[in-house]
């Protein structure tokens, strides 16, 4: 069977933990194609980002139409984007596919002054304006987004509140991450720091995904995987909140197998393989 293909627009990570490098390993690992256009190159480790090296934005929209025009794109996953131009314009159909149907969008497609911001350190890339269906933030990105103190963003009303404001600003769905509750100052509830809700606001109303946090340092490129996996369920034809929650479960499987690993000093990488098997239940959670 001819495989669906998806597209990531994002930038490079040398250390092969997050950006393009992780979107591919997260396309794969659901059994979908998987094509890139890169918008920058990173010298990054699990430690730090070290420099970063934008790629002209033209030859960004020539990568861009050289899928698009052979290959028949199904989902599109945006990330570092290092410049708004490259996708002021909507991706065409060019002959031999319809345009891609959905657009899986890393922080935020809305505001072009925001600076995204990688677990290393330092900031990244500033966010454009594709035709968005659904975004996706960390609590701090959600925080800038809203024009909030991140640490008013202590529950998952608050969280529910945050999404619908963006949701309002155009996308069809909204996913608001709950990975870093536990670490505002004054998260001291043990259920929060046990946690791990993210807050998915969509046309049927809001839903809260809940999953056990798993300890571990090694989450570099969660946010990234976890995109990239839901536009790959978008692409095998997932109906939204179901691809949704089936890439939180896959993340959170992911963590659980590469917790114990010893790759690099700081924020390792996840597991996108199973190399390590992890427990099915982990991750999974019914919408509350």
């Amino acid at each position: 069977m001819t495989p669906r293909v998806a597209l990531t627009i994002a930038g490079s990570d040398s250390g092969g933990g997050a950006g393009l490098q992780a979107d591919l390993k997260a396309f794969a690992a659901h059994g979908v194609f998987g094509t890139s256009a890169v918008t920058a190159v990173t010298a990054q480790n699990t430690t730090a980002v070290l420099g970063v090296v934008a790629m002209d934005p033209s030859f960004v929209v020539a990568q861009i139409d050289a899928v698009l025009t052979d290959l028949s794109v199904a989902a599109v996953k945006t990330g570092m984007l290092a410049t708004p131009r490259p996708l002021r314009r909507s991706p065409r159909s060019h002959g031999t596919g319809p345009s891609p149907t959905w657009w899986s969008t890393r922080c935020s497609c809305h505001r072009p002054a925001i600076r995204c911001s990688a677990k290393a350190g330092g900031g990244l890339s500033r966010a454009s304006h594709p035709p968005c269906h659904r975004a996706h933030a960390q609590l701090r990105e959600a925080a800038v987004l809203c024009g909030v103190d991140v640490a008013s963003l202590d529950s998952t009303d608050a969280m529910a509140a945050c999404a619908e404001q963006l949701r309002a600003l155009g996308a069809t769905w909204v996913v608001v991450k709950g990975g870093h509750l536990s670490r505002l100052e004054h998260a001291e509830n043990d259920d929060a720091l046990r946690s791990s809700p993210d807050v998915v606001a969509g046309p049927r109303g809001i839903s809260v995904l809940q999953a056990t946090r798993v300890p571990t340092a090694n989450d570099h490129g969660t946010g990234c995987s976890l995109s990239a996996s839901i536009a790959a369920g978008l692409a095998l034809g997932r109906d939204p909140l179901s691809a949704i929650e089936e890439a939180k479960a896959y993340v959170g499987r992911a963590l659980l197998g590469a917790s114990g690993w010893r790759l690099g000093a700081g924020h390792g990488p996840i597991d996108h393989f199973g190399w390590t098997p992890a427990p099915d239940a982990i991750g999974r959670g019914a919408p509350s």
